[in-house]
Formats: structure tokens, C-alpha cells, sequence
């Protein structure tokens, strides 16, 4: 999935209110002086926050140690057990992230981020509990609080078209762009499902008019890449294979060229 299908919330649970006619906070010079928990808690969220930086730039092995730290400080944190769900899967490890990304939704069961990160995992990796990632992301979208629901509806999207439910498919990334008018996974779900369908010109005709509008991204050349591979267009393949390589090195994307798995 796309930096943009896998958005960490790296934020601090919601503080507990209400304690301060029971609890006289200490204070020195004026200063709250921080507790061994807060020292803890806030150590644990630097070093998650670390590792989730390391992760995105591919050193996963730097974000493991990052993510250790981080429970080493507090063993309960659940966004470490979310970043280190992100960093298994990309290492494959799909029981240890599965594990990881059950225990981060235990421990924080209303953290939207959470959910739709677990939600992504299920749907790519294990394509017989799609209806428990459907649930996931739609718990996710439906949060009032969540920051970003558009991703939610689209990754939802974009697993009800792996399972060629088509018409589901384009509700959540209609769904999903009512909320934000141009948001590209959603635009180019809606690609990918025509270019599914054998509606290539179609498909190459509304891909045209995203890249008029829009920056290229490793989503939108790779289908233009699936497109005219489909097409014949051995030229244009390689040109977009020269876009990808040259903007999006390390992206997922080019790594399933590297691996000659695009169909």
C-alpha cells in the first residue's frame, strides 16, 4: 500500500480529566514536574515516532530498534505495536505483524490509525478475513475524530475490488472523494477498476486526464504502466518504468517491476 493507504496517527492518547480536585499536580519554579509515567510515555512516543521515520525510509532495521526502545520505555504502548505491524509486513513476517497489529487494537480500541492499518494488513495478506478489514476501515471512517476518513473509504475500495465486488467498490471511492474531491487513491481505484473490466481506453483516457491535473505518484504510474502493457505499448512501458525508477525508487510499486509481478 501507498505512505498515503498506510498514515500513522503518532499522537498521545487522550489524557484522563477530571482528577484535578482529587490529585495537587507538583511544581517546580511554576513547571509541572513530569512523573517517571510521563517521562516513560513521552520517551515511547519519540522513539515510535522515530521509528515510524526509519520504516518510511525503508530502514527497517533501525526501526526495530526504535520501536524496541519505545516498549522498552512503556510495554503497553499501543502505536509501537502499530509501527512495528508496518514494519513485519513489509519484512513479510505476516504472523509477527498480525500479531502486533491484534494486540495495538486491543490495547487501543477507538485509535482510527490503528484500525485502518490492521484493516490494510488483512486485506492484502489474507484475502479470507476481507469482510474483518472491510469492518475495520469502516469503523475507522465513521469516526467523527479520525482525521483522514477518505483513506479509510478508499482502502476499502480497493479491497472490495480485489474481490471483484465492483459496485461496493465504487461507492467507498465515491465516498471517499464526496470527502476529498481529489483524492488520488480514490481516482485511481476508479481507474484500476475499468482497466479490471477490459475497459482499457477508457481507463488510459481518465488516467490522461489525472496526470493533467495532478503530479505523478507510484499508484498512477504503475497503472499507467498496467495499461499500456495491456495495450501493447512496449515504448510507453518503458517510459513510465523510467518515470517510476527515476521519481519513486524505493516505492513498493517499482519493486513489483524489479520482481516482474505487474499483471
Amino acid at each position: 500500500m501507498k505512505k498515503n493507504l498506510l498514515l500513522l496517527l503518532l499522537a498521545l492518547p487522550p489524557v484522563l480529566a477530571g482528577l484535578g480536585g482529587c490529585v495537587q499536580q507538583a511544581v517546580n519554579n511554576g513547571m509541572p514536574l513530569q512523573t517517571g509515567s510521563d517521562r516513560a510515555l513521552q520517551s515511547a512516543k519519540i522513539h515510535t515516532e522515530l521509528a515510524a521515520e526509519y520504516y518510511y525510509r525503508g530502514q527497517l532495521d533501525v526501526a526495530i530498534e526504535e520501536v524496541n526502545e519505545a516498549l522498552k520505555a512503556q510495554s503497553n504502548y499501543a502505536l509501537a505495536y502499530n509501527v512495528l505491524g508496518l514494519i513485519n509486513m513489509a519484512l513479510n513476517e505476516n504472523s509477527k505483524a498480525l500479531e502486533n497489529f491484534e494486540r495495538a487494537v486491543r490495547l487501543a480500541p477507538r485509535n482510527s490509525e490503528i484500525r485502518n492499518n490492521y484493516g490494510w494488513f488483512l486485506c492484502q495478506r489474507f484475502s479470507q478475513r476481507m469482510d474483518q478489514a472491510i469492518e475495520h476501515f469502516m469503523t475507522a471512517a465513521k469516526d467523527p475524530l479520525y482525521a483522514t476518513p477518505e483513506m479509510s473509504y478508499a482502502n476499502a475500495g480497493i479491497c472490495e475490488t480485489k474481490r471483484r465486488n465492483y459496485t461496493e467498490a465504487r461507492l467507498l471511492f465515491q465516498k471517499a472523494l464526496s470527502l476529498q474531491s481529489n483524492y488520488s487513491p480514490a481516482i485511481i481505484g476508479l481507474i484500476d477498476m475499468d482497466f479490471q473490466r477490459g475497459n482499457l481506453a477508457e481507463a488510459k483516457s481518465k488516467l490522461a486526464q489525472f496526470s493533467q491535473n495532478n503530479p505523478p505518484t507510484a499508484e498512477s504510474l504503475l497503472m499507467a504502466i498496467k495499461i499500456e502493457q495491456a495495450m501493447g505499448n512496449q515504448l510507453a512501458v518503458d517510459s513510465y518504468i523510467f518515470q517510476l525508477q527515476k521519481h519513486f525508487p524505493e516505492s513498493k510499486e517499482m519493486a513489483l517491476i524489479r520482481e516482474g509481478t505487474v499483471k
